[in-house]
């Protein structure tokens, strides 16, 4: 019985909508940057399959399934970025600088954290793309040999890190600008970062939603010349 429930399509997806669900509820009732809901979710789902003993091959079956809405999901960022087209080509010379600094920033202190912690080339070029949306940095790990599923747990981490973070570092160093706000969210912690940007504003959202495409791009360009 337990196998013909939790290998159905439909546990994977409902556990995935019922956790992410907890997590929206909690994050509006505390008002905490903490109560991330994609973290609330991985904090639920892991110990409930662990302590469950439930294969990830049986949750996968309508995990994946959630999985495929993740390019459509992204897409629809254009939306945001079309409405604020204008900004856009005023800024264009920034947005592109921006994203330039953010990629670069981010493959240095990689590069330079794996070199002191003595971490081998696999792993080294399973982590140079977290900053990217996990499609993009999919695709540029395994073209620099790394770990396709070690990419993944540091894009999540960065994406969570990122809309947790990059808040309280907005008010820290009081930074106004909306433009400089959007680009380093979206520069540094892509599609889940985004969605903690369009909470802050549409032009906030619009900016961060280029930054994560063009930050993707110039990061599989760099990757080309490791």
């Amino acid at each position: 019985m337990k196998e013909v429930i939790c290998s159905s399509p439909f546990f994977g997806i409902t556990l995935s909508i019922t956790a992410y669900a907890i997590g929206v509820w909690l994050n509006k009732k505390t008002g905490k940057a903490f109560f991330n809901p994609l973290l609330i979710s991985y904090l639920i789902i892991i110990p409930l399959l662990l302590i469950s003993n439930i294969p990830l091959e049986w949750y996968n079956e309508g995990g994946d399934i959630i999985n495929m809405f993740l390019s459509p999901a992204t897409a629809v960022l254009a939306i945001s970025v079309y409405r604020q087209r204008e900004l856009l080509k005023k800024h264009l010379l920034t947005v592109v600088m921006g994203s330039l600094a953010g990629s670069l920033c981010s493959i240095i202190v990689v590069s330079l954290m794996c070199v002191l912690f003595g971490l081998d080339d696999a792993l080294t070029a399973s982590l140079i793309p977290k900053s990217i949306t996990t499609p993009m940095a999919i695709a540029v790990s395994e073209s620099l040999g790394g770990i396709s599923s070690i990419t993944v747990l540091a894009v999540i981490v960065t994406g969570i890190l990122g809309s947790i973070i990059s808040p309280l570092l907005i008010k820290l160093f009081r930074i106004k600008n909306e433009i400089v706000q959007g680009l380093a969210i979206g520069a540094s912690s892509h599609a889940v970062g985004t969605s903690k940007a369009i909470e802050l504003g549409e032009i906030q959202g619009a900016l961060s939603s280029v930054a994560l495409v063009t930050s993707g791009v110039i990061t599989v360009a760099l990757s080309l010349l490791i």
